[in-house]
Parts: structure tokens; C-alpha cells; sequence
């Protein structure tokens, strides 16, 4: 795929500024999507629970974007697009007081043809470290663009 490969030079982008997880924050997140899961909204039962405390949803991790916008960086990819899917590993919980950095570079890019035409899909690789330098999670988005 020649048309891309002057996208696939390794460059690797930080977010400029980590993302400060408060208790108020998780609070909020777990009721915007309905978690109930007392590990995550209950302290006095997440005392008990494997993490010792209040954790934040592992879902939580979607927040946290494609570091900076990686697009922006590619004027070539950076038209109209839609999330296509999300694959995550989950190191380490979030925890209220963490600090999260995003650290992210493109992974692949690749055509397809569906039912709609011809699409590019590209994967982005992202890397959510905490203040202590522990990794978080490692995110794979992947896009599509119209071709």
C-alpha cells in the first residue's frame, strides 16, 4: 500500500497533557452509562474487593482518545471518519488521582472493499501510562475513511 506508506514512519505522538482521574469523574462516567457494579461505585464494598478500593470501569479507558488527535499530524488521513472498533488490554486499574498519558503512533493501515465501495481502515496503537510510568492499557483504534 504505497499511497499510505510514508504514514507508517513509526512517529510516535504524547498527549501534551496527562487527564487527571478524580473520584468525581468515575462518579460521573459509571452514571452516564448505567455501571452498577459496586466495585466501582460503592467504597465501602470496593474495600473488599481485589483492587482494596474504588477502580474505575474498565470501559473508562474509551475516554481517552487517539493521543492529541493523531490525524492532525496527517493531512492524507485526516478527512471524515468513523470509529470502527476498539481492542483493548487491560494492564492496571485506574484509580482516582492517576494521571494518564497517552502515547500513540499508527499501527497499520489497510483497504477494504464492502458493500458501500472501497475503504482505507487505519489502527492506531495507544499506550495509556499512569504518573508512575505503570501502563494502564494498550488501545487499538481502528477508523475507516472513505476511499
Amino acid at each position: 500500500m504505497t499511497k499510505y506508506a510514508s504514514v507508517l514512519d513509526g512517529r510516535v505522538f504524547e498527549s501534551a497533557n496527562s487527564v487527571h482521574v478524580t473520584s468525581e469523574m468515575i462518579a460521573n462516567f459509571c452514571a452516564a452509562i448505567g455501571e452498577t457494579n459496586p466495585l466501582y461505585t460503592d467504597p465501602e464494598a470496593a474495600k473488599a474487593g481485589p483492587h482494596r478500593g474504588i477502580v474505575a470501569p474498565p470501559s473508562l479507558v474509551a475516554i481517552f482518545g487517539d493521543g492529541e488527535n493523531i490525524f492532525q499530524h496527517f493531512p492524507e488521513l485526516d478527512t471524515r471518519r468513523l470509529l470502527a472498533g476498539i481492542d483493548v488490554e487491560f494492564v492496571a486499574p485506574i484509580r482516582a488521582g492517576d494521571s494518564i498519558t497517552t502515547i500513540s503512533q499508527i499501527k497499520e493501515i489497510y483497504e477494504k472493499t464492502g458493500r458501500s465501495g472501497a475503504m482505507v481502515f487505519v489502527v492506531i496503537n495507544s499506550i495509556l501510562r499512569k504518573q508512575d510510568g505503570e501502563i494502564a492499557a494498550r488501545v487499538d483504534h481502528r477508523f475507516t475513511n472513505p476511499l
